[in-house]
């Protein structure tokens, strides 16, 4: 049966080898049946150059170059964890990078596809975060330090991310139902597929008369979750 499969948030961390394992798993079984794979940000945990040199990253690098080798299309769109993964790991996956917006064809209904972070409008100190990390020349002064430097700030980043994260209210940490409207409005679809807010859902709505739906990605926290989509329809399911 046609297929393809989103995911996205999987965080992929060295001290959690058993979802390693896990998409390891899901890239041999499951994806190897897909018509593409997409995955929608936030693939690691932190992504500090395409040179990095952690032991866990090689056997997620493989894993994907087979399923890549073996036909499946695989594309990648940035998350706010994994911003600066760039071309040279591309290469070495055989992944295609999306750009930050991206609509393709589902079996004849186009789709926007996008991480989500940047719908969080609500969120003003991360949206700060967000244009400053995502400036050229930020990001040239970073990766120009040492992997040392690099994978210390990462670290500090993150914790700081989750003692902020406990301390915003669901609300401000949730996409603004204003960027959504928009951006489907810009693109003219009636479908987003996103990742980001953690909370799987497919959502019905309407923009301009128009009936839509927005569809949120499962995390990999402790399972593993995918979206998969068929000429016939689309159902969240989670892979354990």
């Amino acid at each position: 049966m046609p297929q393809t499969l989103f995911i996205s948030d999987l965080h992929l961390d060295r001290e959690r080898p058993q979802i390693l394992a896990l998409f390891e798993r899901f890239l041999h079984e499951q994806a190897r049946e897909a018509d593409a794979l997409y995955i929608l940000g936030d693939l690691f945990e932190y992504w500090i150059g395409d040179d990095d040199d952690a032991p866990h990253l090689g056997g997620v690098a493989a894993a994907l170059r087979s399923l890549t080798d073996a036909g499946v299309p695989v594309y990648f769109a940035h998350g706010n964890r994994d911003f600066l993964l760039g071309e040279a790991f591309a290469r070495r996956t055989g992944m295609r990078l999306l750009a930050e917006e991206t609509v393709v064809d589902l079996y004849g209904r186009p789709a926007l596809l996008m991480h989500g972070d940047s719908l969080c409008l609500d969120d003003h100190e991360y949206m700060a975060f967000r244009d400053m990390v995502r400036d050229g020349t930020w990001q040239q002064a970073f990766l120009a330090r040492s992997l040392a430097s690099r994978r210390a700030e990462a670290e500090a980043m993150r914790a700081k991310s989750r003692e902020n994260g406990r301390m915003k209210s669901p609300e401000i940490t949730d996409v603004s139902p204003r960027a959504v409207e928009d951006a489907l409005r810009r693109h003219g679809v009636d479908l987003l597929i996103h990742g980001h807010t953690h909370r799987p859902a497919i959502h019905a709505l309407t923009v301009d008369g128009r009936p839509s739906q927005r569809v949120v990605l499962a995390d990999w926290y402790e399972t593993g979750g995918m979206l998969r989509v068929t000429p016939e329809g689309m159902k969240l399911e989670t892979i354990r």
